[in-house]
């Protein structure tokens, strides 16, 4: 098993999590458009680590900075986000990651919008107990497609929930 452990995220984590945002593969999973530097920094530094009410840990394998995973409040709804870097996809860490962060984030329900494509995110939330509720299309007016059936057409993120 791989030693995966968690931490608060440091001001030097920054550039790590910036380099894996903008990895071309990872933009293509997530359909997630990279923001400039300036704005990666100024986002997270404001609105990340920012945020009192957020919960943002490093995914560190060995010493090595793997990725990190955060939850906010949107509203009156709790959500989970993570960003691997490529090098530590397929090896168990996003699993074992998720395990630890969801045992200290004891919200629940508890919400998640991985793009409909990105099979991998969706069945990692599913290993976890997190279950299909919806289908989002950000930027629209949060009610999804209001059938609660997550039909995945072309721009549609998967709303799952863990609890609730």
């Amino acid at each position: 098993m791989t030693d995966v452990r968690l931490r608060d995220v440091l001001d030097s984590d920054l550039e790590t999590f910036l380099a894996y945002e903008h990895d071309p593969e990872a933009v293509r999973r997530s359909r997630f458009t990279p923001r400039p530097r300036d704005a990666f920094m100024t986002h997270w530094r404001t609105r990340v680590l920012g945020n009192e009410t957020g919960l943002v840990q490093t995914v560190l394998v060995g010493e090595d900075i793997a990725g990190n995973i955060v939850s906010w409040w949107d509203d009156d709804r709790r959500f989970l986000g993570y960003w691997l870097g490529r090098p530590y996809w397929g090896r168990g860490i996003g699993t074992q990651a998720l395990g630890l962060f969801l045992e200290l984030e004891k919200t629940r329900p508890l919400h998640a919008d991985p793009f409909h494509t990105n099979t991998a995110s969706v069945r990692l939330l599913e290993r976890h107990g997190f279950r299909r509720a919806d289908t989002l299309h950000h930027g629209d007016d949060g009610a999804g497609d209001g059938g609660g059936g997550g039909d995945g057409d072309e721009d549609g993120y998967v709303l799952l929930v863990l609890g609730g």
